[in-house]
């Protein structure tokens, strides 16, 4: 993996460890040679992220649409900026630049996001690796959705364990870099095998 593509809140959510976790991924990413790809924001924890993986000399290449690319809301200190004119754009083009996908803490932007990588990988459009930096146990809830929705046979256990879900970007990293494509499973969910 040569670049990381982050999904995350832009805001600084309830806790000041969100923050700070956002800080630290970006200062990992950097300081293992790891490119950031991420929405391009200065607020909330994409600015966290993202200053620290400059602080740590990191390459960071934000996409952002042109209705948020605004003084308020828009990195003025990144690698490179790339505007799009759409979100569908925007997914589009991050999901092109990066190896692998986390997601931080965040609401229904960062949502979509991981759900829509995590079904491309389920119907074979991809094989890169995606994971949950799981900071207080934000990812809990959500995790268990998942178990239920293996229980109730809406999802393969291949799917499922394909996930990788860590509480420290070393953790996480490591577990992505060890990731198996579920190929088999992705051949019976399409109806193939």
């Amino acid at each position: 993996m040569k670049s990381i593509c982050v999904y995350c809140g832009s805001a600084d959510g309830s806790h000041p460890d969100f923050l700070a976790a956002a800080r630290q991924m970006g200062l990992f990413l950097a300081r293992s040679g790891l490119n950031l790809v991420y929405g391009g924001g200065c607020t909330g924890l994409m600015g966290a992220l993202a200053d620290g993986a400059l602080e740590a000399g990191g390459q960071v290449i934000g996409v952002i649409t042109e209705s948020m690319n605004t003084p308020a809301l828009a990195h003025p200190g990144l690698t490179r900026l790339e505007v799009v004119p759409l979100i569908h754009q925007r997914k589009a083009r991050m999901y092109e630049l990066a190896d692998g996908f986390i997601a931080l803490p965040g609401g229904y932007g960062t949502l979509d996001e991981l759900f829509e990588t995590l079904t491309w990988a389920q119907i074979g459009l991809h094989t890169k690796p995606v994971g949950l930096l799981n900071v207080k146990g934000y990812y809990d809830p959500l995790l268990a959705m998942l178990d239920r929705a293996v229980q109730e046979k809406f999802l393969f256990p291949e799917h499922r364990r394909a996930l990788a879900c860590a509480d420290t970007p070393e953790k996480l990293l490591e577990q992505m870099q060890n990731h198996h494509y579920p190929a088999e499973a992705v051949r019976r969910w399409m109806r193939e095998a």
